[in-house]
C-alpha cells in the first residue's frame, strides 16, 4: 500500500501532521471553543426556509462577490463598534477565518516573504503561513502571555516582516491586547498587520476592538468568524474588515465562487437572528468569570481571559490530567504552553461536570 512519503509531495511538507483537535464521542466536549447553545427551533425553521429558497437555483453559480452577505456583515460590525462606518466594500468573507488568513498570506506573503507572530498563539497562523511558502518568525510573548508594545516594536525592528499577526483575545491564552499595543505595531510595521478577533464578541466590557483603528490605517486587517459567538461553527464563515484596496487584493487570489449559495443564505439568516444568537454571550462571559474564580480557589494558575475559554495549570504531567478528564467523560484541550490545559466554556451543566472530573483527576 502506498504511503504518503511514497508520493512526490513538497519536501517541506514531509513529516508534518495535519491540524485538528480530537473529535471523540464523549458526553461533555469542551475542547474546540464552540458555543454550546444550538440554534433555537425558530431559527432552525428560518434556516431551513432560507436553504429551500436557494435550493431551486443550485444549478447556477452563487453570487461570486457575496455582496448581500458582506453588506449584512458590515452592518453587524458597525453595531459592534459604533462609529466604524464600514461598507460592503471594506468587508470580505470566506469559508471560515482560516481561509481568510490563507487568502491574506497568498496576497501579501509567499516565497521570499515573512510573517511574524507572538506565540503562544493560534497554531494555524504558522501552519497556513508555511503552506503558502511564507517564512514564519516567532517573536514570543511574555511569561504572563502579555505583549508589551516595546517587545513588539523591537521584534518588528529586528525582523522587518511583511506581515504581523496579533491575536486579541489570544488563543489559547484568552489574553486581549490594548489598542495602544496595536497602534504601536501599526506605526512601525513595514507591511500588513492582521488582528485576529475570532473571539472578539466575548471580550470584557471596556475592552475595545481593533476596528476602531481602521480609519487612517490602510494596512490593518481585522478578522472575525461566525463559528464562536454566533454558534455557527458548522456554517464555516469567516470575514474581515479592512481598506477597500485590501479587499481588491484578496479578490486576486480567491477561488471563483468560493462561497456557496447555501453558505451565504445560512450566514445572512444567522445575521438576521443575531440578537438571539448573541444572547448567550453574556451567559458565557459570566460562566467564564465564575470558572476563573473557581479554578484559582482550587489553587491553580489561570490566565486572564476575554474569550470563551480558559487556560489553566500548572501540571507536571498534564497529559495524565487530560486523560483522567477524558476517562470521566469530559474532553478538554491539551494545547498551548507545556504544563497548561485549555477548557471551553460550556453550559452550567457541562461546567459542573468539568469541575467534578477535574477534582477527581487531580
Amino acid at each position: 500500500m502506498t504511503s504518503l512519503n511514497d508520493l512526490p509531495i513538497r519536501d517541506d511538507l514531509r513529516g508534518r501532521e495535519p491540524y485538528g483537535a480530537p473529535q471523540l464521542d464523549v458526553a461533555v466536549q469542551l475542547n474546540t471553543n464552540e458555543n454550546p447553545y444550538p440554534p433555537s427551533p425558530r431559527l432552525v425553521k428560518a434556516l431551513g426556509e432560507a436553504v429551500a429558497e436557494v435550493a431551486g437555483s443550485l444549478n447556477r453559480y452563487p453570487d461570486r462577490d457575496a455582496v448581500a452577505l458582506r453588506t449584512e456583515l458590515a452592518a453587524f460590525l458597525n453595531g459592534d463598534t459604533p462609529g466604524a462606518g464600514l461598507t460592503a466594500a471594506q468587508v470580505w468573507a470566506a469559508n471560515g477565518s482560516n481561509e481568510i488568513i490563507q487568502q491574506i498570506l497568498q496576497a501579501f506573503g509567499g516565497p521570499g516573504r515573512a510573517a511574524l507572530g507572538f506565540e503562544p498563539s493560534y497554531s494555524m497562523h504558522p501552519i497556513i503561513t508555511h503552506v503558502t511558502g511564507t517564512a514564519w518568525i516567532n517573536a514570543h510573548r511574555d511569561e504572563d502571555f502579555g505583549l508589551p508594545p516595546e517587545r513588539a516594536i523591537a521584534a518588528i525592528g529586528e525582523h522587518r516582516p511583511d506581515l504581523v499577526f496579533l491575536t486579541s483575545p489570544n488563543n489559547p491564552t484568552g489574553t486581549a491586547l490594548p489598542l495602544e499595543a496595536i497602534q504601536a505595531v501599526l506605526e512601525v510595521a513595514p507591511g500588513m498587520v492582521i488582528v485576529d478577533e475570532a473571539y472578539g464578541e466575548f471580550r470584557r466590557a471596556g475592552t475595545p476592538s481593533a476596528l476602531e483603528l481602521l480609519p487612517g490605517n490602510p494596512r490593518l486587517i481585522v478578522t472575525r468568524t461566525m463559528s464562536k459567538a454566533f454558534a455557527m461553527a458548522g456554517t464555516r464563515l469567516g470575514y474581515l474588515a479592512a481598506d477597500p484596496a485590501v479587499v481588491d487584493a484578496l479578490q486576486l487570489v480567491r477561488l471563483p465562487y468560493h462561497l456557496s449559495a447555501v453558505t451565504q443564505a445560512v450566514a445572512c439568516t444567522a445575521l438576521a437572528y443575531g440578537e438571539e444568537l448573541l444572547g448567550a454571550v453574556d451567559t458565557l462571559r459570566h460562566e467564564r468569570d465564575s470558572l476563573v474564580e473557581w479554578l484559582r480557589a482550587e489553587g491553580l494558575m489561570v490566565a486572564d481571559s476575554d474569550a470563551n475559554f480558559v487556560l489553566f495549570g500548572l501540571f507536571e504531567h498534564r497529559h495524565a490530567v487530560w486523560q483522567g478528564m477524558l476517562d470521566r467523560g469530559v474532553l478538554i484541550r491539551e494545547v498551548g504552553p507545556p504544563q497548561w490545559l485549555r477548557v471551553s466554556v460550556g453550559t452550567p451543566e457541562e461546567m459542573a461536570a468539568f469541575r467534578d472530573a477535574l477534582k477527581e483527576s487531580l
